[in-house]
């Protein structure tokens, strides 16, 4: 496939003519990188946009918390692009890419993009839609996948034992356990205060001591499982509210970037 058919299925370039896209297939530069390479980093100069040829490439920030992971705003691969935002103003990177594998990577200058805008005035318009879809598609999209990570992450992670204490602790807490506990004291009941298969000589006679060692021996195990539980659910609050920071932080960069680019397009339009 060659880099103008490549083009053509860039979602940014979608809306432009076979020969406006020959022309910035011409003029766009070539770059390999192996895996594991830093492209650019937050801060650098840009002036360029990339759109992957092959490989995958992953767009991220550095946790402002010590000791944490990177935050990962996009995983991209064959089609996609980045780096939008150098081409239409003249500040530094905003995050940073890396290549996952080795990449082939076509890389279009600001100076022929506006060049291009420049000329066809039309073109504006057509990035100025594909910019607003893939803003429309952000929100959603990030605090899907985080919400789903998270929960599947800590399911996997769970043994028999959170599992059983998960068990009882629904069980404690549920109508069910407090009718089969007045049924199972009913019968105890009743069946000793009766002769037991016509023998006077009771199992447990009143005032029911063994089946009163039985409740506490029962309540003694449903506390410490109760309390794993409960451990276990605030593991998980606290794994979705940082889940849940990090969507808000990857939005916020990812609204930003775009409400940018879409002000510079207006103005270029505008000014054409």
């Amino acid at each position: 496939m060659s880099y103008q058919d490549l083009l053509q299925n860039v979602a940014l370039f979608q809306g432009f003519r076979p020969a406006e896209l020959e022309l910035l297939a011409q003029h766009a530069v070539v770059h390999r990188h192996p895996a594991g390479e830093l492209i650019f980093q937050q801060g650098d100069p840009g002036t360029t946009l990339y759109v992957i040829v092959s490989g995958q490439v992953e767009i991220y920030l550095l946790s402002p918390a010590p000791q944490s992971h990177p935050i990962v705003l996009q995983q991209m691969t064959r089609g996609d692009y980045f780096g939008e935002l150098s081409l239409f103003d003249n500040k530094a990177r905003s995050a940073y890419a890396r290549s996952i594998e080795d990449v082939e990577l076509l890389g279009i200058t600001q100076m022929h993009l506006t060049d291009h805008i420049t000329r066809h005035p039309r073109a504006a318009l057509v990035l100025l839609e594909a910019l607003a879809d893939r803003l429309r598609m952000t929100d959603d999209l990030l605090t899907h996948c985080a919400a789903k990570n998270v929960d599947a992450e800590l399911d996997k992670q769970m043994n028999w034992s959170d599992r059983l204490a998960d068990q009882v602790a629904t069980l404690n807490g549920s109508w069910a356990f407090i009718v089969l506990l007045l049924l199972l004291t009913t019968v105890w009941m009743v069946v000793n205060a009766l002769p037991l298969f016509g023998n006077r000589h009771m199992l447990d006679p009143y005032p029911y001591v063994f089946f009163n060692l039985l409740l506490a021996i029962l309540v003694a195990l449903q506390g410490p499982l109760i309390v794993m539980s409960q451990n276990r659910k605030a593991t998980l609050d606290r794994a979705r509210a940082e889940a849940d920071y990090h969507v808000n932080l990857k939005n916020e960069v990812n609204i930003e970037i775009l409400l940018a680019e879409i002000r510079h397009l207006r103005r270029k339009i505008d000014e054409s």
